[in-house]
C-alpha cells in the first residue's frame, strides 16, 4: 500500500527511491519506519528494567526457589509476546483501513487498465441523474398523487358501492423517500416509430395514507409500501413536433413483488361488500392492475387514439399443444406408486387447467389453448403439474419459456424438463401464429383447423377480434330521470367482457379495448349491450355480424352506430380489427421433419457462441534461460580480502508471470539451461525483466538487471543474444527469446512435436506443441440440487495438471459464464479437457470429457456446438467454442541436429582457469505461479548436465548399449527424448566436451554462435564415470519388450445378474394385537434377502397385511448352483421384529428357469404368501439388445429408487510402464483406484517400483453406457497422485465383441507412462425387459382403492352455480348398526367459509335422501376454474375416531362438467386416500 502512487513527485525523490529498490532481489520499496527518541521515553525504560529486576532481588533475599522465578518470568515473557503480536495485528488493521480507499482507487484504475479485452459489460446502464431528478421532484409528485386521491379515485370508489358512500382519505402523505431507477435497459430492435424502455424501479417509501369510512366507523390505512420490479416503459407515437413523443405507456411484464404495510385492515375487512376479501386478494389485485395486458397511458398531445396505445393488437397468439408428460413423481402414497396428474398454464392473467388422469406418472393430454401474446421478449409461458388429491393437490414440477423464443422458431416441439422435482418432463408443441390483415389465407386457416385434434371442449381459433369502445352519445335517463352509470357488455359467442363505469353521465367516453378469439368469422356476431351499473336497465343494444369485416379494408370498421332500444339519437362509436391466424406451413414443415432432439432444442436456444473478437489471438513468447558470464562475486572471505564466488539465480518476470531459475552453487560463469514459456496477447506493451541475485542465507544480493521490450521480440520472432547486465559492474546473461504465434494449421503439427525430442531442460519443462482456447459460454437444463433448489452453477476445467475455474453463477438451471480460457498443450492426439460442473463447486452436477485430438480432424481446428453432459439430466448441454491452435516456431529442426556448439569457446580463458571447484546445483524452495513447467530435479554434477543440455539426434543406433558410462541418467531425467529411442544413451557417442584443470566437465550448449562439427573420431574415446548399477542399462522403453495384450483369464467375465423384484405379499399374519389379543390388529411387514454375505432390507408397509413393496435388487455374482437365496418376513416392532415368515430359493434353480414370477408359500408360520419376479440375465455382447434394456429403464419405477442396469463392464488391470517417480526421487509404490458413478475399487499397493503388476479383475453394473465413464487414478499408496485415466464406456459400443486390451496412455504423468488393461462390456440379455416391450410384465394384485357406496348430484349454472345433493345408496360401513350421515362440500382451491356447505344429517341409513340444494355466487368462469369435493361423513363417529369419519369421497372437475345445459349423475365414492 506504501508503494501507490499519491500525486507527481520531484524527480531527485524518485531516482533515490529507484536505487533503494536495487538493494532488494523483488524490487519492492520498503516502507520507512520512524522512531522517535526522547528523555521520557529512555526513564520509562530503565524504570520498567528496575521493575522487572525486583522480584529476583525479593526471591534471593527472601531465599525463595530460583524456580518459581523463572517460572514467573516465562508467565511475563508469552504474556508480552501475545500482546505485542495484538497491537502489531490492530495497528496493520487501523494502517489497512486507512489506507483502503486510495488502494482500491489505485487498484481498480489498474484493473480497468488491464482489463482483458474479450470482457463484455451488461446492457442495464446505470442513471444516478435520473435518480437526482426524481429525489428533487419527488415533494411535487407527491402533491400529485395526493390530487389524483382525493379528487379522482376517491369519487370512483364512493360510487362503486352503497357501503363506501361516506369514504375519505383523512391523510395522504408520500413521504421522503423517493422511487429508485435502478438500471434502464433500451431496445434497439423494436420499431422504428416508438422508443422501449426497460426501468428496473426499487421503491421503499414511507407513505401514510389514512382512510376513514364514517358509516361503519371505520379507520384504516397504508404506512410503507415496497415495490421492485421491471418496468416497462414505451414512448410512443413520435411525432416531428414538441414534445416529440405523443404518449408514454407504462406496465409490468412480470407481477412486481409488492409488499404493502396496512394498518387497521381488519376494520376495512368487516365492512359489508369487502368481507369476502382478504389482504391476499387486495394484494393480487393491486399487482395484476400493473401487469399486462393493463397498461397505464399518459398522453401528452391532443387528439390521440388513447384506446388503440392503452389496448394495442397483440405481438401474435401461441397455441399451446399440450401433448403429454412423462417420468412424473409418484405422490399417491407409498403403496400406490401413482399420481393423478393435471397442468395448469400461465402466460401473465391468461391461466388454463387440463383435465386430470387417474393413476398414471405419465399422462397423454391432447389439449389445445391459445394465449394472446402482448409483449416479447418479456412474456413467458409458465406450466405447473399437480397430482390431484381431495384436500390438498401436490406439486410435481414447473417449467417456463419466453415467447420471444417461439415467435423467433415459429415452432417449439420438445420435452421440457421440469424443475423443483427430482424427476419428470413435459411435452409440448408451441406454433407462432401471425396476425395477417386480409382474407386470403383465411380458408386455408379454416381447412387446417378441422384436422386439428383436441380434447378440449373449444376448437381451435382462426382469427382474433379487437374492439375498441371509444364512446357514446346521447344515451337516455335513467328511472327517475337521473343521469345513468353507463357500462357496456360486449359478448361474442359465450364470452363476455366488461368496459370500465363512466359515472353520473348520458355521454360516457370508455376508451376501452377487448379481445376475443373467433373460430369462423362468417357465423359469429358481435354483441353489444349499453347497462347501468346495476346491470338491470338496459340503455341500449346493438349487434354486428363479424362477416361485416370481411369486405372492408385491412379488416378494419371504425364507425359509428345507433343503439337499438334507446333514445331516438343514442349512437356508440366502436372500432373494430379483424386479424387471421396464420401458421407459417414452411416452418411447421421444417420443424416436424427435424427428429434430432438437439435440433428441436436449438429453437429456443442459440447454436452458436458470440466469442470477442480477441478470442483465441494470443500467442507465445518462449524464454530459453542458457547461461550467464563473469557475473560479480558477493561471497567475499576474510572480510573480502579474498574475492570469492556467488550462488547466482534468475527471476524472470513478463506479463504478470514469475519465473524463478534454480540456484548454481559458487559460480560466476552458471549454466542454468531452463526454458518457460507464457501466454501473451500479440498487442502487449509489457516488458520481460530478468533480475540476477546471489542466494544467501539472510538476504539475497542483487547481481544485476536486464530490461527487454517485448515488442522487439515479436518483431525479430527470434532472438539468440548476450545480454549485459545493469546497475552492477559487470556481467550478462545469454538467453534464447522466440516468440510463437498460434495457427489453426494441422501440418504444422509434426514440427512442432519434433521440437520436443531435440531439447531437454533442467527444469524438466517439455515445449508445447499447441494452445488450446476454450470459450465456455452457457449451459442449458442442468439438474436440481438434491435439496430441490435450483443450483449456483460453477465450472472447473481440468486439463494435466492445470486447472482454471469460472464464476460461481446466481441460481439457475440454465447459466451464462461467457468466460475464455486458455492452455498450453504438449501432445494434442494423448490430452483431455474436462469440466466438471457443480453447485458452488460443492455437489456435483456432471461432466464434459473433451478429447483435444477430436479438433484436429475439425476445419480450422475449430469447434463450436452444444456437448451433452455426462452425469445430468437426459437434456443438460454446455455451449462451449474449442480452438485448436498450433505453435509456429521459426527454428530449423535440422540445423538443430547439427548445431554443438560448445560453452568455453565464448568464455574468456581466465575465467575457465578460475573456477576449479566442482558444481552442484540447489534446488529453490520459492513459490512460481507454473509449478508444473518450472520444477527442478537434483542433478549430481557437471557430466549429467552436459548429457541433458545435448541436442538429441534422431537416428541413434539401434544395437544393444555395452558401456555403462551413463547409467545415471535414466528416463526420468530425459523426459524428452523421442519415444523411438532407447531410455539410456551410449555417452561415447556424445560431441566432445572440455576438460577443466578441476577434472569435470564443461556443460555442453544447445544453442549459441555456430561452431565446426566435431569428427566422430574425437568422439570416440570420450565418456563419463558410471554413477549407477549397471543393470539399469538393461531398461528399455521400447513397446516390443513389453506383450501388446493383457494375459488370457479363463474366468474374465463370466458373471451374471441377479434381479429380485419384490412385488407384494398376502395373507399375511397379524402380530400387532390390540386388548391382550381379543381383537386383531394388523402387521407393519418387510423383507429381508440374504444371498452370501449380503442382504437386502425392503422398506416398511405400516398397518398391512397385504403390503405392496414393488422394490428391484441386483447382485454380481458367480453362477453357483448351490448358493442359497433365502428371503424372511418380518412385522417391524419397538423391541424386537416378530418373525412372520421365510423360504429359500437355490440359485441354481434360479438360473436354469432364467425367468421366475411366482407366488411363494412362506414357512415355518401359519399362512402368508410373498410375489416376486426372480430373473437371471446372461451376458451378451449383441449392440442391438441395448436399446431394449435402456428402454424399461424409462417404463419401470420403482419404490426403493433403483435403475435396472443395463450393462456388466468387466475390467482386467495387469500393469503399468514407466510411472514417475514420487517428489523424494524415489520409486512410487503404486496403487490404483477404479471409480464408475458410485461405485469404486481400490487394488492392493504393490511394493516400490515404476512397472508394477496389479493383475486384479473388477465388475461393474452400468447404467447407461452411452454416459458413463470410467476413471482410473494412479498414486502412490494412496498419497501422492501420478496420473489418470478416462474412459467414456461409449467407446467399447462401436468396438468389436465390446472390447478393448491395450496399452492406454496416463493423463498428468510422464509422456511415457502408461497402463495395461482389458475392459469388456457386455448386454444384459433380460426377458422382462422384452416382455415390457410388448406391454407385458409383472402384474400387482393387490387393490389400492375400494368403493364405499354411490351418490347422486346433480349441477347447473344459472347466474349462480348450483349443486343439488339428491341421495346416497349402498353405502359401507364396518359397523353392525346403521349409519348417521351427512355429505359435505368444499369448492376448490379456496377453503374458506364462503365455499364450504354441509347437508342435515340423516339418522340411522345406508340409503339416505337428501335432496339439498345449494348455490354459490360466481361467474361460469370461475366456476370452470374449480374442482367440487364431495364427502360423505358418519356423524355418530367419537372424538377418538374422528380420523375414520369419513365414509367415502368423490373428486369432481367442473371445467369439464356441461354446467350451462346442467348434468346429473351418480357419482362412485372411493376410501379417503392418506
Amino acid at each position: 500500500m506504501s508503494n501507490v502512487d499519491s500525486g507527481p513527485k520531484n524527480d531527485s525523490d524518485s531516482e533515490k527511491k529507484t536505487e533503494a529498490a536495487r538493494d532488494t532481489p523483488s524490487g519492492e520499496i520498503d516502507v520507512p519506519k520512524t522512531e522517535l527518541f526522547d528523555a521520557k521515553a529512555i526513564l520509562w525504560t530503565f524504570g520498567k528494567c528496575l521493575t522487572t529486576l525486583l522480584p529476583v532481588y525479593l526471591a534471593g533475599y527472601y531465599r525463595m526457589s530460583t524456580s518459581l522465578v523463572v517460572f514467573g518470568m516465562m508467565v511475563y515473557a508469552g504474556w508480552k509476546h501475545t500482546r505485542e503480536a495484538k497491537e502489531a495485528r490492530l495497528k496493520s488493521a487501523i494502517q489497512l483501513v486507512n489506507d483502503e480507499q486510495e488502494y482500491i482507487s489505485s487498484k481498480s484504475f489498474r484493473s480497468r487498465r488491464d482489463l482483458p479485452s474479450w470482457v463484455n459489460f451488461p446492457d442495464v446502464e446505470k442513471v444516478e441523474w435520473l435518480n437526482k431528478v426524481i429525489q428533487q421532484a419527488w415533494p411535487f409528485i407527491g402533491q400529485y398523487l395526493e390530487k389524483l386521491l382525493t379528487e379522482t379515485i376517491a369519487p370512483s370508489i364512493r360510487g362503486s358501492s352503497t357501503h363506501l358512500q361516506t369514504l375519505s382519505f383523512t391523510k395522504v402523505d408520500f413521504g421522503g423517500k423517493p422511487m429508485k431507477v435502478v438500471g434502464v435497459k433500451a431496445h434497439t430492435e423494436n420499431d422504428k416509430g416508438q422508443i422501449l424502455l426497460d426501468v428496473y424501479i426499487s421503491y421503499v417509501g414511507d407513505v401514510e395514507i389514512n382512510v376513514e369510512v364514517k358509516r361503519y366507523f371505520c379507520k384504516a390505512g397504508v404506512k410503507g409500501i415496497q415495490l421492485h420490479g421491471m418496468m416497462r416503459v414505451i414512448l410512443e407515437p413520435l411525432i416531428g413536433d414538441v414534445p416529440i413523443v405523443g404518449a408514454v405507456t407504462m406496465f409490468f411484464i412480470q407481477r412486481p413483488k409488492l409488499t404493502i404495510n396496512w394498518t387497521g385492515l381488519t376494520n376495512l375487512l368487516d365492512i359489508p361488500g369487502l368481507n369476502v376479501m382478504s389482504d391476499t386478494m387486495i394484494m393480487d389485485a393491486i399487482a395484476s392492475f400493473l401487469v399486462l395486458p393493463n397498461r397505464l397511458t399518459v398522453p401528452l398531445v391532443a387528439d390521440l387514439q388513447v384506446a388503440q396505445l392503452r389496448c394495442p393488437l397483440p405481438r401474435g397468439v401461441v397455441r399451446i399443444h399440450l401433448v403429454e408428460a412423462d417420468g412424473l413423481a409418484s405422490k399417491d402414497g407409498v403403496m400406490a406408486g401413482m399420481s393423478d396428474p393435471y397442468a395448469t398454464l400461465r402466460v401473465g392473467p391468461q391461466t388454463f387447467k387440463s383435465r386430470h388422469l387417474d393413476n398414471t406418472l405419465n399422462p397423454k393430454w391432447g389439449e389445445i389453448y391459445e394465449v394472446i401474446v402482448h409483449e416479447v421478449p418479456g412474456q413467458e409461458l409458465e406450466v405447473e403439474v399437480f397430482d390431484k388429491d381431495p384436500d390438498h393437490d401436490d406439486f410435481l414440477g414447473r417449467t417456463k419459456l419466453d415467447l420471444g423464443i417461439v415467435k423467433k422458431s415459429k415452432i417449439v416441439d420438445e420435452w421440457f424438463t421440469l424443475k423443483d422435482t427430482p424427476t419428470g418432463r413435459v411435452h409440448l408443441r408451441l406454433e407462432w401464429l401471425m396476425l395477417e390483415a386480409g382474407t386470403e389465407r383465411l380458408e386455408e386457416v379454416l381447412k387446417r383447423n378441422e384436422s386439428v385434434v383436441s380434447k378440449t371442449a373449444k376448437p381451435p381459433s382462426a382469427a382474433i377480434l379487437a374492439v375498441y369502445l371509444d364512446k357514446a352519445e346521447a344515451l337516455p335517463m335513467k328511472k327517475g330521470n337521473k343521469d345513468p352509470n353507463p357500462i357496456v357488455q360486449i359478448s361474442v359467442q359465450d364470452v363476455t367482457r366488461d368496459s370500465r363505469i363512466c359515472w353520473n353521465t348520458v355521454n360516457p367516453q370508455w376508451e376501452d379495448a377487448f379481445t376475443f378469439f373467433i373460430r369462423d368469422p362468417s357465423k359469429q356476431d358481435i354483441n353489444v349491450q349499453v347497462k347501468d351499473n346495476d346491470r338491470v336497465q338496459v340503455l341500449g343494444s346493438l349487434s354486428i355480424p363479424v362477416s361485416r369485416l370481411l369486405s372492408c379494408q385491412d379488416l378494419n370498421m371504425d364507425e359509428w352506430f345507433n343503439l337499438e332500444n334507446s333514445g331516438p339519437e343514442s349512437r356508440i362509436h366502436i372500432n373494430t380489427v379483424l386479424r387471421v391466424l396464420w401458421l407459417d406451413e414452411a416452418a411447421a414443415t421444417a420443424s416436424l421433419l427435424s427428429s434430432d432432439p438437439f435440433s428441436k432444442s436449438s429453437a429456443s436456444r442459440p447454436q452458436k457462441t458470440t466469442p470477442h473478437s480477441s478470442f483465441a489471438s494470443e500467442g507465445m513468447l518462449r524464454i530459453h534461460l542458457v547461461e550467464g558470464q563473469n557475473l560479480v562475486a558477493k561471497d567475499n572471505l576474510m572480510g573480502g580480502m579474498v574475492k570469492g564466488k556467488s550462488d547466482p539465480y534468475v527471476k524472470i518476470q513478463v506479463g504478470g508471470e514469475t519465473f524463478k531459475s534454480h540456484v548454481i552453487k559458487e559460480n560466476l560463469n552458471p549454466t542454468w539451461n531452463e526454458m518457460y514459456e507464457v501466454v501473451l496477447p500479440s498487442r502487449s506493451t509489457s516488458d520481460v525483466l530478468v533480475e540476477v541475485f546471489d542466494k544467501d542465507v539472510d538476504k539475497d544480493d542483487f547481481l544485476g538487471r536486464v530490461k527487454i521490450s517485448l515488442q522487439e521480440i515479436i518483431g525479430s520472432q527470434l532472438t539468440d543474444e548476450w545480454f549485459s547486465l545493469n546497475d552492477v559492474k559487470r556481467g550478462r546473461v545469454h538467453m534464447i527469446l522466440e516468440w510463437l504465434p498460434a495457427v489453426a494449421r494441422h501440418d504444422r503439427l509434426q514440427k512442432a512435436l519434433g521440437l520436443q525430442s531435440e531439447h531437454s531442460y533442467l527444469n524438466k519443462s517439455v515445449p508445447s506443441a499447441a494452445l488450446f482456447f476454450v470459450l465456455l459460454e452457457r449451459a442449458h437444463d442442468l439438474p436440481l440440487k438434491k435439496s430441490g433448489k435450483e443450483p449456483k452453477p460453477a465450472a472447473e476445467l481440468v486439463l494435466g495438471d492445470i486447472t482454471h475455474k469460472t464464476k460461481v453463477c446466481e441460481r439457475s438451471m440454465s447459466p451464462e459464464w461467457s468466460e475464455a480460457f486458455h492452455f498450453l498443450v504438449h501432445n494434442p492426439t494423448d490430452e483431455i479437457l474436462i469440466i466438471k460442473l457443480s453447485s458452488a463447486f460443492e455437489q456435483p452436477l456432471g461432466s464434459v470429457v473433451l478429447p483435444i485430438r477430436e479438433l484436429l480432424s475439425k476445419p480450422d481446428l475449430l469447434m463450436d456446438q452444444w456437448l451433452s453432459v455426462d452425469g445430468a439430466g437426459p437434456d443438460s448441454q454446455i455451449l462451449l467454442r474449442a480452438q485448436l491452435k498450433i505453435l509456429d516456431s521459426s527454428l530449423d529442426t535440422s540445423v538443430l541436429r547439427r548445431k554443438k556448439a560448445v560453452v568455453e569457446e565464448e568464455r574468456p580463458a581466465v575465467e575457465q582457469h578460475k573456477e576449479k571447484a566442482p558444481v552442484t546445483v540447489e534446488h529453490s524452495q520459492a513459490a512460481v505461479s507454473k509449478e508444473s513447467e518450472k520444477k527442478t530435479l537434483p542433478t549430481k554434477g557437471v557430466s549429467q548436465l552436459a548429457a541433458s543440455t545435448l541436442p538429441r539426434p534422431m537416428s541413434l543406433p539401434q544395437e544393444p548399449q555395452k558401456q555403462t558410462d551413463a547409467q545415471d541418467i535414466d528416463d526420468h531425467h530425459t523426459p524428452s527424448l523421442p519415444k523411438t529411442q532407447p531410455a539410456t544413451e551410449d555417452l561415447s557417442k556424445v560431441p566432445d566436451s572440455t576438460t577443466n584443470e578441476g577434472g569435470y566437465m564443461e556443460p555442453i550448449k544447445t544453442f549459441g554462435s555456430a561452431h565446426e562439427e566435431q569428427k566422430p573420431e574425437e568422439q570416440s574415446h570420450k565418456s563419463v564415470s558410471p554413477s549407477a548399477p549397471a543393470e539399469e542399462s538393461k531398461v528399455s522403453s521400447s513397446t516390443e519388450l513389453r506383450p501388446q495384450k493383457t494375459s488370457h483369464d479363463p474366468s474374465f467375465g463370466n458373471k451374471g445378474v441377479l434381479r429380485i423384484h419384490l412385488l407384494e405379499a398376502q395373507d399375511l399374519v397379524a402380530k400387532d394385537n390390540l386388548m391382550g389379543g381379543m381383537v386383531k390388529g394388523k402387521s407393519d411387514p418387510y423383507v429381508k434377502i440374504h444371498i452370501g454375505d449380503t442382504t437386502f432390507k425392503s422398506h416398511v408397509i405400516k398397518e398391512n397385511l397385504n403390503p405392496t413393496w414393488n422394490e428391484m435388487y441386483e447382485m454380481l455374482l458367480t453362477p453357483d448352483n448351490n448358493l442359497d437365496v433365502k428371503f424372511e418376513v418380518y412385522d417391524k416392532d419397538f423391541e424386537s421384529d416378530d418373525f412372520l415368515g421365510r423360504f429359500k430359493l437355490k440359485l441354481g434353480h434360479i438360473i436354469s428357469s432364467k425367468y421366475n414370477d411366482e407366488w411363494f408359500t412362506l414357512n415355518d408360520i401359519k399362512h402368508g404368501r410373498v410375489h416376486l419376479v426372480l430373473e437371471w440375465l446372461p451376458t451378451s455382447t449383441q449392440r442391438d439388445r441395448l436399446d431394449q434394456v435402456m428402454q424399461m429403464q424409462s417404463s419401470q419405477t420403482y419404490q426403493n429408487k433403483s435403475v435396472p442396469s443395463a450393462a456388466l463392464l468387466f475390467i482386467y488391470l495387469e500393469r503399468a510402464h514407466d510411472l514417475p517417480l514420487k517428489k523424494s526421487g524415489k520409486e512410487p509404490k503404486a496403487a490404483a483406484e477404479l471409480i464408475l458413478g458410485g461405485t469404486t475399487y481400490k487394488t492392493k499397493v504393490c511394493d516400490r517400483s515404476s512397472s508394477p503388476h496389479w493383475n486384479e479383475a473388477f465388475d461393474f453394473l452400468v447404467h447407461d453406457p452411452k454416459k458413463d465413464i470410467l476413471v482410473i487414478k494412479l498414486s502412490s499408496a494412496w498419497d501422492q497422485p501420478m496420473g489418470s485415466l478416462v474412459l467414456p464406456i461409449r467407446e467399447l459400443l462401436s468396438k468389436p465383441d465390446l472390447l478393448l486390451d491395450q496399452w492406454f496412455g496416463l493423463d498428468g504423468a510422464l509422456p511415457k507412462s502408461q497402463i495395461l488393461l482389458k475392459a469388456q462390456l457386455k448386454i444384459l440379455d433380460s426377458k422382462m425387459a422384452a416382455l415390457v416391450a410388448m406391454g407385458s410384465g409383472p402384474v400387482l394384485s393387490n387393490k389400492q382403492t375400494a368403493t364405499t357406496g354411490q351418490i347422486q348430484i346433480s349441477l347447473s349454472f344459472q347466474k349462480k352455480l348450483t349443486v343439488v345433493i339428491h341421495a346416497c345408496r349402498g353405502l359401507v360401513t364396518s359397523s353392525k348398526d346403521s349409519l348417521d350421515t351427512y355429505v359435505s362440500l368444499i369448492l376448490l382451491p379456496d377453503k374458506s367459509k364462503a365455499t364450504k356447505r354441509k347437508t342435515t344429517v340423516k339418522k340411522k341409513n345406508l340409503n339416505p335422501e337428501f335432496n339439498e340444494r345449494f348455490e354459490f355466487d360466481m361467474s361460469v368462469e370461475d366456476a370452470r376454474r374449480r374442482e367440487l369435493s364431495v364427502c360423505v361423513k358418519n356423524a355418530s363417529s367419537s372424538f377418538m375416531n374422528r380420523d375414520k369419519d369419513v365414509i367415502g369421497q368423490v373428486q369432481i372437475d367442473l371445467g369439464h362438467v356441461d354446467l350451462v345445459s346442467g348434468v346429473t349423475e351418480w357419482f362412485d365414492l372411493k376410501e379417503e386416500q392418506n
